[in-house]
């Protein structure tokens, strides 16, 4: 098995997408090249500890839980990451992968839920987003749309209606925390009766997004 280089592995509660507030123990890989405005984790960015896969897994084993996040930073900057999705879900956990959506997806085991980011226009990386990894995506994957402003729900509801997402997956819209109010956001959602699923972050509600929560 390789070495994946690894921020932490905690377990808490999951705070987003559609298996929100079930425990979950989360593995935090070290490295993103993009640097989105609204970054909730640049702490990700640089450091960690290179850690075996071996190790990896056993450390998960302890505490128990069959629900296991691979997120980062950005998972897929370390190709041994897709090695570890696939121990992960050989040993029977329920595995999902928090990705950018800037890099490949293809191959990411089949069994592993994917849950990918289209960065909208406030995040200051929209033209990193790979359109690509769309034709990756199936009825257990989930686009996610984190919306600060008008400007950004205007264009991720292009986006849904043009690609066709909420044909091919499970589509997320989730507000900036302390930029876009998310009264508002619900709102909207239900005046343009979108086929999507509203989200706040569980973890910043419970935990003020403390590192490791």
């Amino acid at each position: 098995m390789g070495q994946i280089r690894i921020t932490e592995i905690f377990y808490s509660l999951q705070g987003e997408s559609n298996t929100v507030g079930l425990p979950t123990v989360f593995i935090r890989l070290t490295g993103c090249p993009l640097r989105c405005v609204y970054c909730d984790t640049a702490y990700a960015f640089t450091g960690g500890k290179k850690t075996s896969i071996a190790d990896i897994l056993s450390e998960v084993q302890q505490y128990g839980c069959r629900h296991i996040t691979v997120t980062g930073g950005e998972p897929l900057a370390q190709p041994a990451c897709l090695e570890l999705l696939t121990e992960l879900a050989d040993r029977g956990y329920n595995v999902s992968l928090e990705t950018s959506g800037a890099i490949d997806v293809s191959g990411v085991d089949p069994r592993v839920v994917k849950v990918m980011d289209l960065k909208t226009p406030s995040s200051g990386e929209m033209g990193k987003n790979n359109y690509g990894n769309i034709a990756y995506l199936t009825a257990q994957d989930q686009v996610k749309f984190v919306i600060g402003t008008a400007e950004d729900y205007g264009w991720s509801k292009a986006v849904l209606q043009n690609h066709g997402l909420d044909k091919r997956c499970q589509i997320l819209f989730s507000p900036v925390m302390g930029q876009q109010d998310p009264t508002q956001l619900a709102e909207q959602i239900l005046h343009d009766r979108l086929p999507v699923r509203f989200q706040i972050q569980l973890h910043k509600l419970l935990w003020d997004d403390a590192r490791g929560k």
